[in-house]
């Protein structure tokens, strides 16, 4: 198995950036260029314009000079699947529902505690590399009773922010891939006690229904409530496609908002990953209950699933998280690249150039995905007294370079390979450019062989196990 190195200590004294460009996302939208700050321990312990105090610059433990750089707060990608690295490149012709069953069906019911931990390893460094300090990891997976924890245990090495949401289906799906209630709450419950609040509530976890036509009433109920006995959210696909609301229609008479607003289950914590297909009365009762939505558009670009309206939601007021969704249907996780496709994607679908700008995307993927995570006081801008979860960027590539205005930057030319340095809590997790706590290439040559063998059980053709 790969090696793990241990995640690095944080300094004593803190760890102090300057010269460098500090975009808080706070509500003022402030950027400090120059400026600096100070991290102590976990958490942001000062930041400012100018120069550090030299009191507090020559205390550090570490002194890090941002030249030409830029700093923002760690972006959340609020919905994802990792265990589909191992199917990236599967999904290039398929709508939605024929990629399931003959892609993901096939080859999760396959899936174990090792490959699930490599394949989650993977996607923990992807997405670090890529600015995402936070994962929310639909994984719907449990074909072997520890594929959670391993999950769990990778998200625990890689120093990355994690919501486990525990993803059922009690009818409608493989049958290897069903659980009754019993057993979706059972099986939680060993999880949520070995890690819910892990490390400092680095490690949180949840429920998540995996689709409206895959779980029934009751299970939805028990299921919800189980979540908010200790204080979890719900997390769930929502009106993704239109063929998957004309099939709630057909067999409920319900829309998908109208179903979850019958069974009173809506609320702030719930989060809609895709809401594509939702009509005026749906976003009225989302408003209403103040849940998040968790906007995939490069996912709903590559299924062919639709546009979001994002412009009428954003007029009610709702919550809107950024995410990338499962390296199956993107095929990466890239929050750079969802920055730019959420701007560029209502600019075209309105034919109107200020549809969005760059500080929505940035306030949506930063403070958006911080509320869906269920910590908005904690994380997702850059002030006094919140987690130390930031990622810093090389302004000067030629592909970025010359800049004029730094949010414009970030969201329009900035690509992970401009990622720097990532803090998580205070340690760095990505340093140069590189993961700190694992090398990456032994991890992709092991992650290889491991999916060439999971496709092999499978009977599904690849070049990994040709």
């Amino acid at each position: 198995m790969v090696a793990i190195r241990p995640l690095a200590d944080r300094p004593v004294g803190g760890i102090v950036i300057e010269n460098v460009a500090i975009v808080t996302v706070d509500d003022a939208m402030t950027v400090h260029d120059p400026g600096w700050l100070h991290i102590d321990g976990s958490h942001i312990a000062a930041v400012g314009a100018g120069s550090p105090p030299t009191a507090i610059r020559s205390a550090a433990g570490r002194v890090i000079d941002g030249t030409g750089h830029a700093v923002m707060p760690g972006m959340t990608n609020a919905h994802t699947h990792l265990f589909q690295t191992f199917f990236r490149g599967l999904a290039d012709d398929k709508p939605l529902l024929e990629w399931l069953r003959s892609c993901i069906w096939p080859g999760a019911v396959h899936l174990d505690g090792p490959s699930a931990y490599l394949a989650g390893l993977v996607g923990m460094v992807e997405n670090l590399r890529t600015g995402a300090t936070s994962i929310i990891d639909h994984q719907y997976v449990h074909v072997t009773d520890d594929i959670d924890d391993a999950v769990c245990r990778a998200a625990d090495e890689s120093g990355a922010r994690f919501l486990l949401a525990s993803g059922w289906a009690d009818r409608n799906y493989p049958e290897a891939m069903c659980e009754d209630a019993d057993q979706i709450i059972d099986r939680i419950r060993g999880v949520k006690d070995r890690w819910h609040g892990h490390d400092d509530d680095r490690i949180k976890v949840e429920l998540a229904p995996l689709i409206p036509w895959g779980c029934s009433d009751d299970v939805m109920i028990a299921t919800v409530n189980e979540a908010r006995s200790w204080g979890a959210g719900t997390h769930i696909h929502c009106a993704e496609t239109r063929e998957e609301v004309d099939m709630s229609l057909e067999e409920r008479g319900e829309r998908h908002i109208e179903w979850l607003d019958r069974l009173g289950l809506l609320g702030d914590d719930v989060q809609l990953a895709h809401s594509v297909w939702l009509d005026d009365a749906e976003l009225d009762t989302i408003a209403a209950h103040n849940a998040t939505v968790v906007h995939c558009p490069v996912s709903n670009m590559y299924l062919a699933s639709g546009v979001p309206r994002i412009l009428d939601m954003r007029s009610r007021g709702i919550n809107i998280a950024l995410a990338s969704d499962g390296p199956g249907s993107n095929n990466r996780q890239d929050m750079f690249e969802v920055l730019k496709s959420t701007v560029l994607l209502q600019k075209i679908h309105h034919l109107d150039a200020m549809a969005l700008q760059p500080e929505d995307a940035l306030q949506m993927a930063c403070r958006g995905g911080a509320v869906a995570l269920g910590a908005s006081d904690d994380v997702g801008m850059i002030e006094a007294g919140r987690r130390a979860d930031l990622v810093m960027i090389d302004l000067r590539s030629v592909f970025v370079a010359p800049v004029h205005r730094v949010m414009s930057a970030l969201v329009f030319n900035a690509t992970p390979a401009d990622v720097r340095h990532v803090i998580v809590d205070g340690r760095v997790v990505v340093e140069d450019g590189r993961a700190t706590f694992v090398d990456e290439g032994e991890l992709i040559a092991e992650a290889t062989t491991m999916a060439g063998e999971v496709f092999a059980r499978a009977g599904v053709s690849s070049r990994l196990n040709q």
